[in-house]
């Protein structure tokens, strides 16, 4: 402090005992308008000059505030900082951008990285917030550094698990009956108008079903006559025409026949020869038949069966609000 004084003082005579002789008017103003300029307020009883070759600092801030992100940027047109709460999970660069030109339409704005190249748009605030960024508004350049982040605990993770669970349950609670109503009634409708869309299509059904099963039968009593014959005829040529002796190789003749018809309608249809199956397949030949001859669209008549038993699925499940997120296999009715 004692050399400082000293200093000055002495700068103070060497100042007083310099006289401007030789210099004319217009020399020594601008000199003096020059002093003033890069003269700073006095310390003391002598001026004093500043120097420093460090950068002011940055007038953008990213920090925490209420435990928010908030970005504080001086806006060109305001003379003033304006504070933009962030939400990182949430918004990306484009959104903040255009919020920075909605306070402030007469700026230019970007986001560049640390090396100079340009941001998209599309990346979150929170991809951004890894490193180190510039903010250029009005081709001004602000360097940015983001807060360091706080590691969350798996406890801390588990409680906001349980939140938003909580949260869930009561906007539920809240808006599901709602919701249900008019669900259901959107369902009645629909439930209607394909019952509407069936009713003359479940008639003809019904006609081609009944002809169809009829033709099915006479088949199979056809069938069983035929057997009786074939039985009749064996028995009366083995006792009363021929002997035993004679009739044994035309009966294994006719098994073999019989067992290659069976593989024939094996190697046809790709089924076994099963009674039942047999009767189906007989059936759905002549009922297909009919629905040509009739004009019926079966598989329009498919497709509103499906539709109709979604519909029904769904108010099942409408009526039991428990069963709702239960797979369906869970709550499907027993046989």
């Amino acid at each position: 402090m004692a050399s400082v004084r000293m200093v000055c003082k002495v700068m103070a005579r060497l100042s007083g005992s310099v006289q401007p002789r030789h210099c004319g008017p217009s020399v020594c103003a601008r000199t003096v308008t020059f002093l003033q300029q890069q003269r700073w307020p006095p310390y003391g009883n002598c001026p004093a000059l500043f120097y420093s070759t460090h950068l002011p600092p940055s007038d953008v801030n990213l920090k925490y505030k209420y435990d928010r992100l908030v970005l504080e940027v001086p806006l060109p047109s305001r003379n003033e900082k304006c504070v933009f709460f962030l939400r990182p999970m949430l918004m990306t660069v484009g959104d903040l951008l255009t919020d920075l030109q909605k306070e402030d339409p007469g700026v230019s704005t970007s986001v560049l990285t640390k090396d100079g190249e340009r941001v998209a748009s599309t990346t979150l605030i929170d991809a951004l917030l890894d490193k180190n960024f510039k903010l250029v508004i009005n081709d001004t350049a602000y360097d940015i550094q983001p807060p360091k982040r706080e590691c969350v605990s798996s406890e801390h993770i588990i409680e906001l698990e349980d939140m938003k669970h909580v949260v869930h349950l009561l906007h539920t609670a809240l808006h599901m009956p709602e919701h249900h109503l008019l669900k259901e009634r959107e369902l009645l409708e629909k439930l209607d108008t394909l019952k509407q869309q069936l009713s003359p299509l479940e008639k003809m059904k019904a006609q081609l079903s009944h002809t169809a099963e009829f033709q099915t039968s006479n088949v199979v009593w056809t069938g069983l006559a035929l057997l009786s014959v074939q039985g009749g005829a064996l028995a009366w040529l083995t006792w009363w025409v021929y002997s035993w002796d004679v009739m044994e190789p035309v009966t294994y003749f006719i098994t073999y026949a019989t067992s290659m018809g069976a593989f024939a309608y094996y190697v046809l249809t790709k089924q076994d020869y099963v009674y039942p199956e047999a009767k189906d397949r007989q059936f759905l030949r002549y009922f297909y038949k009919g629905a040509i001859k009739k004009n019926f669209n079966v598989t329009q008549y498919n497709q509103l069966k499906d539709e109709l038993a979604q519909v029904e699925e769904d108010l099942r499940r409408l009526k039991y609000p428990t069963q709702m997120q239960l797979p369906l296999e869970q709550i499907q009715a027993k046989p």
